[in-house]
C-alpha cells in the first residue's frame, strides 16, 4: 500500500493494518520529511489518545492530514506507532 499526496509518497508498506476503514502504515514506512506535528490531539474510547501531523509538500499544507498512536490502549497495541491518513492523501495497492 502507498499513501500519496501532491504526485508524492508519503508512506509505502506491505505491511498496514486495516482498522475502522484506515489502512495504518508502520513507522519505518513512513517519510517523515514530509511530516510536521501538529499539536492536535484526539481520543478514541478504545484506542487511546493519537496525535496529529500536516502534510507538507512543496509547500503546500494539508492541515491534519495524518495521526499516529504513540501509546495505544492495550486494546490497539498491534498499531503502536503507527500512521493512518485522511483528508485527500490517496490510498492505493
Amino acid at each position: 500500500m502507498k499513501a500519496i499526496w501532491n504526485n508524492t509518497i508519503l508512506a509505502d508498506s506491505n505491511n498496514t493494518k486495516l482498522i475502522e476503514q484506515n489502512y495504518y502504515f508502520p513507522p519505518s514506512s513512513i517519510r517523515m520529511e514530509y511530516l510536521k506535528k501538529s499539536g492536535s490531539k484526539y481520543t478514541c474510547p478504545w484506542k487511546g489518545m493519537c496525535d496529529y501531523y500536516h502534510i507538507v509538500v512543496d509547500g503546500e499544507v494539508n492541515t491534519d492530514a495524518a495521526w499516529v498512536y504513540e501509546y495505544p490502549k492495550e486494546a490497539a497495541k498491534e498499531i503502536s506507532g503507527y500512521f493512518a491518513f485522511w483528508k485527500g492523501i490517496k490510498i492505493i495497492p
